[in-house]
């Protein structure tokens, strides 16, 4: 009787009510539904952040964490244009981020020369890796992409350009550049060559100055993959020297330097020196700043050269560098010399290259790379590429660097040329004057009041250099300086 009764209470709800009944089951299963489409979602983002992961160090697996950011109030934010080259961009990069941590700025993402001799359009992220760069620098400074809307020049805003002081201190920009935000709001440096010191710098800005150089600033995944494959391609010959030949148009033009050169090329040489305004010195004595150290050495010293140090023809060299100026003409003596010279182009696939074509500054980056995990280094000037790729060397343990005497080698060349010393005696000369000129550690030589005759930081971050038993390492470069291990 109760059983009847209940089902007949039901037939007696309204019509809504029994909607109510029959409508609440479906409710709870379209709540289920969603929560789990939410949990398979969440479970999904989860696995591909897991696919993600680095595999370092024979399979190890490392889960990408970022440093907590550095929480502080900006006094502004900092625009930069850098010139020049690659390391010498690269540099400035590290002196730039170093600056916005001194003074608390908002650095942006740094413009990239497009204008120089090279005309590379490439951009930092085409470049370098700009989320890495970003994210592993999030604890000491904010960077940005862009400035803020606000500040754009369609709303009118002007921002202060100007270009800080070369070789400046930690107190020229406490006591000249901070003050000008408070102004501005925003400042753009327009040049970034050199502006911060060697030397007298707080130990803490030292090292964050390595931070960035070794490892904020990564090459992006596509030039790492292809510098890592022409590495691999060269290793699998041998060892091998990587010999930076920095003897290429614009450093002709640019240092004046025309020995071995004919009339036309050294008239060609001139005019390009001349079109280009920022190349402030015109008039160049070629044989006065040749006898002064100051000129690259020429392929056909390079033989001379590489032949005393104890190399032969069994040896191995990769050629790290632009166009040859005088092309295979030019390099007849050191292929003559050595019959194994390597360069990028001959390794690879023109359609692995292809993409890096027209882009000089991302070809230097697979020569930078390719430069930095040789056996030996030894570059023929010691202009950005050679000192920031010596600074690398040192940082990876004091690897073998050829700092080369170019002064007393044009001295010790002429002499031979000449009948003066036999080769005997020349190549004994070469070696006695290099038994410690192969990037020992050593402190960096401190100039007052001459900055640019200075060691270079980058060359030797002595501050970041680890060195447990040095004595041992001196003595070990010493006995093999020409031996390629």
């Amino acid at each position: 009787m109760e059983v009847v009764r209940s089902e007949r209470s039901v037939e007696k709800l309204v019509p809504w009510q029994q909607g109510q009944v029959i409508q609440r089951p479906r409710l709870q299963v379209w709540f289920i539904r969603i929560c789990s489409s939410i949990l398979i979602w969440t479970c999904l983002v989860q696995l591909v952040g897991f696919t993600r992961m680095s595999v370092h160090n024979e399979g190890s697996m490392h889960f990408p964490t970022l440093v907590p950011a550095r929480n502080y109030t900006s006094n502004g934010y900092l625009k930069v244009s850098c010139n020049g080259g690659l390391n010498q961009m690269r540099s400035a990069i590290c002196d730039m981020v170093t600056i916005a941590r001194l003074l608390n700025l908002t650095l942006v993402v740094p413009e990239l020369d497009k204008t120089s001799f090279w005309a590379d359009p490439s951009n930092f992220e085409d470049i370098f890796d700009l989320r890495h760069f970003i994210d592993s620098l999030r604890d000491e400074v904010r960077i940005i992409k862009r400035l803020p809307k606000r500040f754009g020049l369609r709303y009118g805003y002007q921002p202060l350009e100007m270009p800080p002081v070369s070789w400046s201190n930690e107190q020229y920009y406490l006591q000249q550049i901070l003050p000008l935000f408070d102004k501005y709001k925003v400042i753009h440096f327009n040049r970034t060559d050199s502006r911060l010191a060697n030397n007298g710098i707080s130990m803490e800005l030292q090292k964050l100055r390595c931070r960035v150089n070794f490892e904020a600033l990564k090459f992006t995944p596509e030039i790492e993959a292809l510098g890592n494959k022409l590495i691999r391609i060269i290793q699998q010959k041998g060892p091998y020297l990587a010999l930076h030949l920095r003897y290429e148009m614009d450093m002709l033009a640019f240092s004046g330097c025309t020995h071995g050169c004919t009339q036309e090329e050294a008239e060609e040489l001139k005019r390009l020196r001349y079109a280009f305004p920022w190349w402030r010195e015109k008039e160049i004595a070629s044989e006065e700043k040749r006898s002064n150290g100051l000129c690259p050495l020429t392929p056909e010293e390079t033989a001379l050269i590489l032949q005393a140090l104890g190399f032969d023809k069994k040896t191995q060299i990769y050629i790290a560098s632009g166009e040859i100026y005088g092309n295979e003409r030019r390099l007849a003596s050191l292929r003559a010399a050595f019959p194994r010279i390597l360069k990028k182009e001959m390794l690879l696939d023109p359609e692995d290259l292809r993409q890096f074509q027209n882009h000089s500054s991302q070809m230097a980056a697979l020569d930078f790379m390719v430069s930095v995990a040789s056996n030996i280094f030894v570059p023929t000037y010691d202009g950005n590429m050679a000192r920031v790729v010596e600074g690398h060397r040192r940082y990876l343990g004091f690897k073998r660097t050829f700092q080369l005497d170019r002064r007393k080698l044009v001295e010790l060349l002429d002499l031979h040329q000449n009948g003066t010393l036999s080769l005997d005696e020349f190549s004994s000369a070469v070696r006695l004057a290099h038994e410690s000129r192969v990037g020992l550690p050593t402190q960096r030589r401190v100039i007052a009041d001459k900055p640019k005759e200075e060691d270079y930081f980058y060359a030797n971050p002595q501050e970041c250099l680890s060195c447990h038993d040095c004595s041992d390492l001196m003595s070990s470069h010493v006995n093999n300086s020409t031996i390629i291990q």
